[in-house]
């Protein structure tokens, strides 16, 4: 039997299910059957992956199989070292606490700006940072910054595993190559 396998850079405002009030999947894809891997929130930008292979998606999405997904996330202020320590090793966040991440702020991120833009305060900076987590709760990611103190302004997935965003414009998608496939296999055993 032969799998769908696709990414979508998802627009911010867009749902992750192919149903349901305004933008969602339904308004890009065109394939039949395929179902997102995990999901993005509404306001939440980035990587997408969707497959019609239900054992691949369940090994994708359950958190036992520790998948890494990369996030770049635009944040309230310039985190302080102490923050960024903290989120490496975890924060306790509603009722659990987060597995440790990989955490580095970012100098430069080259991306379009977001229609509608994110607040902008003249006296408060802004800036980067990559989350690479190992699991994918509600939220999480917004969770994990605001419990060290910088908030989560703009959110955007860059990564799921070895996929990346680049190259794929916004609202587009594409059919993984079979060398994409093959790797994606094989790192989610």
């Amino acid at each position: 039997m032969s799998f769908s396998y696709l990414l979508f850079h998802k627009p911010y405002d867009v749902l992750t299910q192919f149903s349901g009030e305004g933008p969602c999947l339904r308004h890009y894809i065109d394939v039949p059957d395929v179902y997102p891997v995990g999901r993005l929130d509404r306001d939440s930008e980035g990587l997408l992956l969707l497959t019609d292979d239900g054992a691949m998606q369940h090994r994708l999405s359950d958190p036992k199989f520790e998948h890494p997904r990369t996030y770049w996330a635009q944040v309230d202020r310039v985190p302080t070292e102490e923050a960024l320590q903290r989120l490496r090793g975890g924060v306790d966040v509603q009722d659990y606490r987060t597995r440790p991440a990989r955490i580095r702020l970012l100098d430069v991120v080259d991306i379009e700006p977001r229609d509608p833009p994110v607040r902008f305060r003249l006296s408060v900076p802004t800036a980067w940072i990559e989350l690479t987590l190992t699991e994918g709760r509600n939220r999480q990611v917004r969770r994990m910054t605001a419990a060290v103190g910088f908030p989560t302004l703009r959110l955007i997935r860059v990564g799921i595993g070895d996929l990346h965003l680049q190259g794929l414009e916004p609202g587009k998608w594409r059919a993984l190559s079979t060398q994409e496939v093959q790797s994606l296999r094989r790192n989610s055993r």
